[in-house]
Order: structure tokens, then sequence, then C-alpha cells
């Protein structure tokens, strides 16, 4: 499951090269990281997965995973 997250990341921002994300990767590091992208990630995740994210919680998260986890325990 974390396989789509990381694919519908890719493709959401244009940035990351398809496959080079894992999940332990550092989001913030991955491509450029400023509050527009944040704002496209927590709409995208509410989006796809009917999950409200916040500022904070982007904040706390370093990695994919750690994104991804927040999700999955919302869902």
């Amino acid at each position: 499951m974390i396989e789509e997250f990381i694919q519908k990341l890719e493709a959401e921002f244009e940035d990351l090269q398809p496959g080079k994300l894992k999940p332990e990767s550092n989001f913030r590091e991955a491509f450029e990281w400023n509050s527009i992208n944040a704002l496209i990630l927590i709409a995208l995740i509410k989006t796809e997965y009917n999950v409200s994210i916040n500022a904070e919680d982007i904040q706390k998260s370093k990695t994919v995973n750690d994104i991804f986890g927040i999700v999955k325990s919302r869902m």
C-alpha cells in the first residue's frame, strides 16, 4: 500500500523522478519543499484517502513512511 502512496506522490509533484522516492526517504530533501507543496500534500491526502492532516503532522514527519503512517492511522 505504501508503494501506491509513493506513486501518487510522484504523480502529484513534478520534481520527483518516478522510482526515486522510497519509504525511508526524507520527503523534504527529495524535492524543493515549501509551503505550497505542503498544501498540495494535504490536499492530495484529503482527496485520495479522505484523511485530514495538518502542518504540525508534516513538521513531525521526516520520512515518506512517517506521513503514510499518519494517513493509515486515520483511515
